[in-house]
């Protein structure tokens, strides 16, 4: 992959005397009232003459071909045409809108279509404003700086296209239309699971050519040696026709399967780098009442792709559902008393593969409703499959940006919208990601040549990761999710930054929270504010200091405007502990009085510090603002 975009950065087509990146194609959006950078490459030491409405701008190709011409400042409007002339060769880009651009980028959380969200038939039906435009950069990357995008091309927003957009750059872009009246692009580069590393490039990350490059050869060594473990795990196993329905029959021998762990990523149990067809079997009780009425299978979150069969009958199945858990009856014709076997094939195109999800979505529900567990050991066994690690390439330090970052320089931007955290949520990364993710923001705006470049993002969202580390009592001792929020909150020190914070809008048993639409609604009034200078409650209360009085801690707020509220109402509000010097933190009762909140519990008597929805998946958390935006979570001391 690495050596197909090396080549793409350096060759030109033979019979092309000009060409232009992808980003000036058909149905392009140019950034208004900015200086025009268009550039591409042609045959060295050759005039070229770019025109636009109008106006005009020359260049000459350099000893490597590249050329750079730069049209004046146009206002918002469109469709215009921009005329590219290099000896007698014209390339014209048809459609051109002129608005403002926004890169949406991160992992899978802005990767994700709007086709997957809460109310996406009627979202998708309504989607008919071909002034909201949409360019997916593709998956790819490279170890080294890149010129051309591997593929891309522009897409206006209709029923026939929007399905795939990204849903939070979707509903970012809706918002904004509305709020500014002008065209609005969205250059989507994410890619999902991965880390910021994959990011920033070398000076980001404070690596020297040398050291990356150790760094790299190192990593070649790695992956050669997990490949090779995992081909010697499927040699036991000849490899069939994929996608047939043998091994679902009731009888088999399944002596030489493996044994494996259910809910897990296959990866994570030694198939690293595996993509393909595979098996799991199993067996569950039932009394004859039981089998006469039928019951359910729940089967998790399967990734990809399913196919299910209670002894030997088929009874369900999903397409390209991998973060769907699946729930699939099974009528009494398929079921007897006593022992029933289960089987389910499962493809996985990439990334990750298997039955996944929490151990509470594997279960058998009899008609009377209550759940019987089928998380535990089954059999395992692969059919078709393939062994690559290529999968791991977007947590790799720069690989992704100088694929998919790279490339767009010098495109001219509103702004940027980050949708990124949960692979560094973990004990070290996440405290680390403070200062990566601030020399990551720097980096960009370094490149752009823009230095205040308006720099958005969602922080995490809540989930029940499994992170957390807690005492005897349940008690967060520590929490990785937690503390890339505090992360994320920091960076607000840069300028032109705000958060979307989003721990009301997740789900505790899903990493992809369906309600993408509150994002891209918080992101555009942070985005309001930063990039157009509206005047305007664009954020929730922000924790600002505390003071003790006596038994009580009173916490003060940075209101933005705005009041102090709990949502759903009352005065009285959740998700505060307190602790005292022994730094244990009990849970408190907390009140709203003015802009302060008193914090107090029975067990602190002499309080010394608080904390607020500080742990992966603060559901009960609940205070706001009386706009409904909810405060960030908080601590008091950095213990």
């Amino acid at each position: 992959m690495a050596l197909v975009l090396l080549l793409l950065a350096f060759s030109l087509p033979a019979h092309a005397a000009v060409e232009l990146p992808l980003l000036f194609s058909d149905g392009a959006v140019l950034q208004r009232d900015r200086p025009l950078p268009v550039w591409g490459w042609a045959a060295p030491g050759i005039a070229v003459q770019v025109a636009f409405d109008g106006r005009r701008a020359e260049a000459v190709a350099d000893a490597d071909g590249r050329w750079l011409a730069v049209l004046p400042a146009h206002a918002a409007g469109g469709p215009f045409e921009i005329t590219v002339t290099a000896g007698d060769e014209t390339v014209t880009v048809r459609d051109v809108l002129v608005g403002d651009v926004w890169l949406a980028s991160g992992q899978s959380n802005m990767e994700w279509p709007l086709l997957q969200t809460n109310d996406a038939e009627a979202e998708i039906a309504r989607a008919d404003d071909p002034q909201i435009r949409h360019f997916k950069v593709p998956k790819s990357w490279a170890d080294t700086p890149q010129v051309r995008l591997a593929g891309g091309a522009w897409a206006a927003a209709s029923p026939l296209t929007v399905g795939d957009f990204s849903a939070v750059g979707y509903h970012f872009a809706r918002e904004l239309r509305a709020a500014t009246g002008v065209p609005i692009g969205i250059i989507d580069s994410s890619w999902g699971g991965s880390a910021i590393e994959a990011w920033m490039d070398a000076d980001m990350l404070g690596l020297d050519t040398a050291a990356l490059s150790e760094k790299m050869r190192g990593k070649r060594e790695a992956d050669t040696e997990v490949e090779a473990r995992t081909r010697g795990l499927i040699a036991r196993w000849p490899e069939t026709a994929a996608g047939g329905a043998a091994l679902s029959v009731d009888a088999l021998d399944t002596a030489d399967w493996a044994d494996i762990e259910v809910p897990a990523l296959w990866e994570a149990q030694g198939y690293s780098g595996m993509d393909g067809e595979a098996w799991y079997r199993t067996t569950f009780e039932l009394s004859a009442d039981e089998a006469a009425a039928g019951v359910t299978l729940g089967l998790g979150q399967i990734d990809d792709s399913d196919r299910a069969w209670v002894n030997g009958q088929p009874v369900g199945g999903m397409e390209n559902g991998w973060s769907t858990p699946r729930a699939y009856p099974v009528p009494a014709a398929a079921l007897r008393a006593g022992a029933n076997t289960l089987a389910v094939r499962v493809t996985d195109t990439g990334g990750g593969g298997g039955i996944a999800g929490s151990a509470e979505q594997l279960y058998v529900a009899p008609a009377d409703g209550a759940r019987r567990p089928l998380a535990g050991e089954w059999k395992f066994r692969t059919t078709a499959v393939t062994v690559s690690l290529l999968d791991d390439k977007n947590q790799i330090d720069t690989l992704l940006y100088n694929a998919m970052i790279r490339p767009l320089q010098p495109y001219p931007l509103r702004g940027a919208i980050w949708y990124q955290g949960e692979t560094n949520a973990w004990p070290e990364g996440a405290w680390r990601y403070r200062e990566q993710f601030a020399d990551m923001i720097r980096g960009w705006r370094g490149d752009w040549n823009a230095p205040e470049l308006p720099f958005l993002w969602a922080q995490l969202a809540s989930f029940a990761s499994g992170g957390d580390r807690t005492d005897a009592d349940g008690r967060v001792l520590e929490s990785p999710w937690a503390v890339l929020r505090e992360s994320q909150t920091v960076t607000l020190a840069l300028p032109a930054t705000a958060q979307a914070v989003t721990i009301d809008v997740g789900d505790a048993h899903d990493i992809h929270p369906r309600d993408k639409r509150t994002v891209g609604q918080r992101l555009a009034l942070a985005a309001r504010h930063v990039a157009y200078g509206e005047d305007l409650v664009f954020s929730g209360p922000v924790y600002r200091a505390i003071a003790i009085e006596g038994d009580r801690a009173v916490l003060r707020f940075d209101l933005q405007g705005s009041a102090l509220a709990v949502r759903g109402g009352g005065e009285a509000v959740h998700g505060f502990e307190i602790a005292g010097a022994d730094r244990v933190f009990r849970p408190a009762q907390a009140r709203i009085a003015g802009d302060t909140v008193v914090v107090r519990s029975d067990a602190v008597p002499a309080p010394v510090a608080a904390r607020y929805a500080w742990r992966d998946n603060p559901e009960d958390a609940d205070l706001a603002n009386r706009e409904g935006l909810p405060a960030s979570p908080f601590r008091t001391e950095e213990w």
